[in-house]
């Protein structure tokens, strides 16, 4: 079941744009409720502070100058998404021991990605997204 994004709050309003996720997060099963709340931690450890979080798509997700990652709870598997086809590419020795496919990369339901594997993602997904925000900066001027 899919849904269509909603606009995120910023950081000052964590707790208000992080409601959707908290709604999403108790309707899933252990052990990837867990998992997932460990991901989320691990996630928000590594975004910057301008960062929002709510629901994008049906999933809990994270924005920082436009989408930078996803996570979600299916029925086998949890998974991650980078919203970012390449960097699984680009991370393919690291990601060996996990199941990937077009953007996404899965996991066990009760064994969460390493954090600082999921950290080292989301840092390289921050950087990409400022790399192409002020691609488009300079592309105005």
């Amino acid at each position: 079941m899919r849904k269509s994004p909603t606009s995120a709050a910023p950081q000052s309003k964590l707790a208000d744009s992080a409601a959707g996720v908290d709604a999403y997060l108790s309707k899933v099963p252990e052990p990837a409720r867990t998992t997932l709340s460990k991901i989320r931690t691990a996630i928000r450890s590594a975004v910057p502070a301008e960062a929002t979080e709510g629901m994008s798509y049906g999933m809990p997700a994270f924005r920082y100058k436009g989408p930078l990652v996803g996570y979600a709870a299916f029925k086998d598997h949890c998974s991650f998404f980078p919203m970012q086809a390449s960097l699984i590419d680009e991370m393919k020795d690291e990601l060996k021991n996990y199941r990937t496919s077009k953007g996404t990369l899965q996991f066990p339901q009760d064994k969460p990605l390493p954090a600082a594997l999921l950290k080292k993602m989301v840092k390289l997904r921050v950087a990409e997204n400022e790399i192409r925000a002020q691609a488009k900066v300079r592309k105005r001027t």
